[in-house]
């Protein structure tokens, strides 16, 4: 789970870069990155709580 949330941070914002490079232009590709880097922030900040909360438990 904690590489999935790592290997996104690579992955997300490429997608969005490009998914907005196709529908909008440059500027479009930059908001798409950067709301591809923010999900995949959220999603590591999300597995990182996750791995915290289980290793708390005693």
């Amino acid at each position: 789970m904690f590489a999935l949330g790592c290997l996104a941070l690579i992955v997300l914002p490429l997608l969005g870069f490009i998914a907005g490079l196709v529908m909008g232009g440059q500027g479009a590709g930059l908001w798409g990155a950067g709301i591809g880097l923010i999900a995949a922030l959220l999603m590591s900040a999300t597995a990182a709580l996750a791995l915290v909360k289980a290793g708390r438990k005693r």
